[in-house]
């Protein structure tokens, strides 16, 4: 059955902490539009108190989620175990694209490691947070985090990067504005 929580207690942070993946939902405003999924990996998510988390947004071939979060603030963070015990993680709430560069970036980045191709943290302000149990998720077990990003990215270099986002960040599969410099 599921539960709503007031907090991340300790238990909820230190279960979050071993998960190797988790997923976020965004959708456009409106009845159209996309609404998108995305999975994200390696060390990139924070607990940053009680009700607010963050998480190291690495450059994609879509922007949908920096899109979808301008324009209406709207994001839902999922965990789901795949070893142990049976749960899932929603966290949902209002959030923030903070891009490199902009103010307060630097001061969020602090609490991650420097991975190349980093092109924004977005910050979550958890207005509910609710887990469920998960019965049929499948167990799978974590092997190693994929290389292929990072190569990728520190290829292309900061200039490289940027001509990508330029061209292939810039707007939404809908035409909302991404990484906009």
């Amino acid at each position: 059955m599921g539960r709503t929580h007031d907090t991340l207690d300790d238990d909820l942070v230190a279960w979050i902490e071993r998960q190797h993946v988790f997923f976020v939902a965004s959708a456009p405003s409106g009845p159209d539009g996309h609404v998108n999924l995305s999975p994200k990996g390696y060390d990139t998510f924070r607990v940053l108190g009680p009700t607010e988390v963050a998480y190291l947004d690495l450059t994609g071939s879509g922007v949908e989620t920096i899109a979808h979060v301008r324009e209406n603030g709207r994001l839902t963070i999922m965990f789901c175990a795949f070893e142990g015990k049976p749960r899932i993680l929603r966290l949902f709430g209002r959030a923030e694209a903070v891009l490199v560069g902009d103010p307060g970036y630097d001061g969020l980045a602090a609490a991650f490691p420097t991975v190349p191709g980093a092109r924004s943290i977005v910050r979550l302000s958890v207005e509910r947070i609710q887990s469920s149990c998960g019965y049929a998720v499948p167990f799978m077990s974590y092997e190693r985090e994929r290389e292929t990003l990072d190569d990728w990215a520190a290829r292309k270099g900061p200039e490289g990067i940027a001509a990508y986002h330029a061209e292939k960040n810039a707007r939404s599969i809908d035409g909302l504005p991404g990484v906009v410099r």
